[in-house]
């Protein structure tokens, strides 16, 4: 029951502090010794957090509904109220003192709502850990090479070299965030050359069967997995679509359009930022109804087995592979892309038409903005051949190349 100025009123404490909810996580918190704090409680990346609202009477009871609104309206946002509570204060009260980490929090809290969520938390971790301990608490102006170098160097000491990596990237940014606002005048990261720090990167490609007797068995192994449901729906798209493994459990009904027989990933889930759209063939379309019939009632295609609030977890179709025989070596879900990107080369595809199907090319932003439709309606043949092609091979029949049939 929601509460009210004259049930607050009359509120006494007891020997143990209780707790007064009005609801979606607003609750008075009486203390023995009479005090009433309001208090949010929400979940942000899977973790229980609380935010103080202020004390009764000097945060009235609307006035405490008016802050729980504006904190659900920033989680809706995928921020959390928390890290926005301190970017406010910092840009408020801490930009004078222009230190690293302040900067770096700021920078943060308005660049979090354009990642990914399982990025949004592993980058707040790195920079807690790796980076605000060593050079955070230092005016951003002082800030030169061999510090940031510092940084890279603890980094590299415990062999996180992809760590390492990212954090000299994710440190520019945060420095010309600063130059752009008048905080700072350079980017010293810019004076740093990785490769004559850091050993090169051990590029690994991702385990994937490309002989068309293979891709035959595989296909044949996924028809008669005997797992869940929605997770052998999952298995039988993933070839047919080949995004990455990321997009595809992150699936929403809303995405997709059956009239046009197609889904539209926002830029937000893409690696790349950008928009992308999938041809749907009718293969696709028969799986995606099926799954429908069951998933269709609640915001993703494939969730969880626990809660169908969260999408399946990302370990899932790798483990549903391995129980099909496949080694992590032989084929992972990554796979199904460069399985996809091999045989349609080899079948004489466009490389301009596969590589925009696979999400590649562009980086230009202002072109990469009108180019997620480019070569669609090639797109739109190529999928549907490849998803025939990949019948005729399920079912051990003379295939023939396609090569020229997308024009």
């Amino acid at each position: 029951m929601a509460l009210t100025d004259t049930a607050i009123r009359n509120a006494k404490p007891g020997d143990k502090p209780v707790r007064m909810f009005d609801g979606g996580g607003l609750y008075l918190e009486i203390s023995p010794a009479g005090g009433k704090l309001w208090r949010l409680k929400y979940r942000f990346n899977s973790k229980e957090k609380l935010l103080a609202l202020g004390s009764y009477p000097d945060v009235s009871l609307a006035t405490a509904r008016e802050k729980r609104n504006d904190a659900r309206q920033l989680l809706a946002n995928h921020t959390d109220p928390s890290e926005h509570r301190k970017a406010t204060k910092s840009m408020q009260s801490g930009i004078a003192a222009n230190t690293f980490e302040v900067i770096g929090r700021v920078w943060y809290a308005k660049t979090a709502p354009t990642l990914a969520e399982s990025t949004k938390a592993k980058l707040l971790t790195h920079l807690e850990r790796d980076v605000f301990p060593i050079i955070g608490n230092r005016p951003i102006t002082e800030l030169a090479a061999p510090d940031l170098l510092a940084v890279i160097r603890r980094i590299e000491a415990r062999g996180a070299m992809d760590i390492a990596r990212r954090m000299h990237n994710i440190c520019g940014r945060i420095f010309r965030y600063a130059v752009g606002h008048g905080l700072a005048t350079r980017d010293p990261s810019r004076d740093i050359e990785l490769k004559d720090i850091l050993p090169p990167a051990n590029v690994q490609h991702h385990a994937s069967v490309t002989d068309p007797k293979a891709v035959a068995e595989l296909l044949r192994a996924i028809d008669g997995f005997t797992g869940s449901f929605t997770t052998r729906c999952a298995l039988r798209l993933a070839p047919l679509i080949f995004v990455r493994p990321g997009e595809l459990r992150h699936a929403e009904w809303a995405e997709f359009d059956f009239t046009k027989c197609e889904w539209r990933i926002p830029a937000s889930k893409m690696k790349m930022k950008e928009q992308h759209i999938v041809p749907l063939a009718t293969q696709a379309v028969t799986i995606l109804r099926e799954i429908q019939a069951v998933t269709g009632n609640g915001r993703y295609v494939f969730p969880g087995e626990r809660t169908r609030e969260r999408p399946m977890s990302e370990n899932t179709i790798n483990a549903a592979l391995r129980r099909m025989g496949y080694t992590k070596d032989e084929m992972t879900g990554h796979g199904f892309r460069s399985m996809a990107s091999t045989l349609l080369h080899e079948l004489g595809l466009p490389h301009a038409v596969i590589e925009r199907q696979l999400a590649h090319g562009e980086r230009n932003k202002v072109s990469a903005a009108y180019n997620y439709a480019e070569y669609l309606p090639e797109r739109r043949k190529m999928m549907q051949q490849w998803a025939d092609y990949l019948d005729k091979l399920k079912a051990g029949a003379e295939v023939i190349p396609l090569h020229g049939k997308t024009a």
